[in-house]
């Protein structure tokens, strides 16, 4: 990712390099990675069974939480994008067993529209 891309916030998509970095014994027999997106520092990684958010935290970005939502649990999602006055876009996914929606802003220019399709992709079939 350039320095520009990370400047304005562009989702790219992820090498196969930072997956085997980022995501060394995080997949299990069977899975595969099917599209990841970087959005400036955090990855939103789809496999053929779940979606993979990596939150990287902290100034070093030693600290990261992978968050694991497999796609059958996954009931419905809006996507929201931005507006005039509204620089941020942002995604819901409304997950069984929560009462509220789990939300994730992105910074304008974010192809949010991508990360929906892909989504919709594995929910919708």
């Amino acid at each position: 990712m350039g320095l520009l891309d990370m400047v304005l916030g562009n989702a790219t998509e992820v090498t196969q390099k930072e997956i085997d970095t980022l995501f060394q014994g995080v997949f299990f027999e069977g899975e595969n990675v099917e599209k990841g997106f970087k959005v400036v520092r955090d990855i939103w990684l789809f496999t053929t069974y779940r979606l993979i958010i990596l939150d990287i935290q902290g100034i070093t970005g030693k600290k990261k939480e992978y968050h694991s939502i497999p796609y059958k649990s996954i009931r419905q999602f809006s996507v929201e994008t931005a507006g005039s006055f509204d620089d941020d876009c942002e995604m819901k996914l409304f997950v069984a067993g929560n009462t509220l929606p789990l939300s994730y802003e992105f910074k304008k220019g974010i192809d949010v529209i991508s990360i929906q399709r892909k989504l919709a992709e594995h929910i919708c079939k």
